[in-house]
């Protein structure tokens, strides 16, 4: 991406200008989440949106899969056990890199775990698609979180006090009401970008198959052609686990 005043080319995934007159500086990362519309209504119900372009310059619908069936120009590891393109969730902390196959953590949703120093949980709302990360610590303790039973929202019970907490980190109930989990950083991305910035990124799968994820990358990269001049339109099939799971915010009448 560029900016327009100065013409500097930024890197994405680390926000650092790598070309032009700003090369060498790097961007603040601001606190952000990737939800559906419809969640982030409801988290604020008075909140305001940007205003479209004017010159009607918006993304499509169907951008996930537009972007899909382009090629890729970098190279993985002859070895690596996923496919360019299967999205992954990316946590970097305490100076670890880690990556979780975003299709894994939907199937197992809340996931929790460990990276370097810090215990995580990993979470997705009820819609399938809106994902958070959480430090399970509060208070000097670290909790343990499960998903409370026959729930129709996503609400998290710890085994440490029988607290419930929602999808926003708040405990609503029990001994730790009030209290929040403070939110980590998550990054969603495709796995050649991620393991391309962060090439010594862990991979956890939590000791679950990966085979869907990597048939599901390669049948996308299949169509995808020679070059990206060349490359012609094609319609990728996903499975409903991928559609269901997508990050990107869509609106919800």
């Amino acid at each position: 991406m560029s900016d327009h005043l100065t013409g500097t080319w930024w890197q994405q995934i680390t926000g650092e200008a790598i070309l032009g007159p700003l090369k060498g500086e790097l961007l603040t990362h601001v606190e952000h989440d990737q939800l559906t519309f419809a969640l982030w209504k409801k988290e604020n119900p008075t909140g305001r949106v940007l205003k479209p372009d004017a010159k009607g310059n918006m993304e499509s619908e169907d951008w996930e899969e537009e972007i899909e069936a382009f090629p890729t120009v970098t190279e993985l590891d002859p070895d690596s056990p996923l496919g360019h393109r299967t999205v992954v969730f990316g946590l970097l902390l305490d100076g670890i890199a880690k990556a979780y196959p975003r299709d894994i953590i939907l199937r197992t949703s809340p996931v929790t775990d460990t990276v370097g120093e810090t215990p995580v949980l990993l979470v997705f709302a009820e819609d399938g698609k809106s994902a958070r990360v959480f430090d399970r610590r509060v208070g000097g303790q670290t909790l343990d979180l499960f998903a409370k039973p026959n729930s129709e929202v996503t609400m998290l019970v710890d085994s440490q006090t029988g607290s419930e907490w929602d999808f926003t980190g708040k405990a609503v109930s029990g001994a730790l009401k009030g209290e929040t989990l403070s939110k980590i950083p998550l990054y969603i991305d495709y796995w050649f970008d991620w393991v391309e910035y962060n090439p010594t990124t862990e991979l956890e799968t939590f000791g679950l198959p990966i085979e869907d994820a990597v048939e599901e990358a390669a049948e996308s990269e299949a169509t995808e052609g020679v070059s990206r001049d060349g490359a012609e339109e094609t319609d990728n099939t996903k499975d409903d686990t991928k559609t269901k799971n997508a990050s990107e915010t869509e609106q919800d009448d």
